[in-house]
């Protein structure tokens, strides 16, 4: 292996700000739901899913792959969300080894008073920002990038 084909300052600036813009733009929009709602941007990860899921039920797997995450930390967020009666866990009748996680009325609830602000500080942070032709370049663009990623399972278990 050779050298490392190290970054010029033009790429090294442009990469700095895609990681930066993208950090700083998730802990925005998690502090105004935080504020708004209470929910987490883990809360609301999880909770998004399983609202647009038939009757607000998903397999637990399904769920961790929605959202890339693996195992555990997916257990232990449901814990939590469970402890606050967001979501409650049920038997998978299907196959035993697996199990769903289901959107509780309280969920359901939380998830439909806090999308209506979501939706609008994604707007206000992001898409207000951008003209519609320069967010149909960074949809290219973007699209471009992901399609040239290496395929990978997002969890170590996804394919239990």
């Amino acid at each position: 292996m050779g050298e490392p084909q190290w970054l010029d300052k033009r790429e090294a600036r442009l990469w700095e700000s895609y990681r930066d813009t993208h950090r700083e733009l998730m802990r925005a929009l998690e502090a105004r739901m935080i504020s708004n709602s209470g929910l987490s941007g883990a809360d609301y990860a999880l909770l998004h899913p399983l609202s647009e899921a038939e009757d607000g039920v998903l397999r637990t797997r399904d769920l961790g792959r929605s959202v890339g995450w693996e195992r555990s930390r997916l257990s232990h967020q449901v814990s939590r969300m469970e402890k606050r009666g967001l979501v409650c866990r049920e038997e998978c009748v299907a196959d035993a080894r697996g199990s769903m996680v289901r959107l509780t009325e309280l969920g359901r609830t939380a998830i439909d008073a806090a999308a209506p602000d979501h939706v609008d500080a994604v707007r206000a942070y992001f898409f207000n920002r951008l003209t519609p032709a320069e967010q149909a370049q960074l949809t290219t663009l973007l699209d471009r990038i992901a399609a040239d990623l290496p395929e990978t399972c997002p969890t170590p278990d996804c394919d239990d």
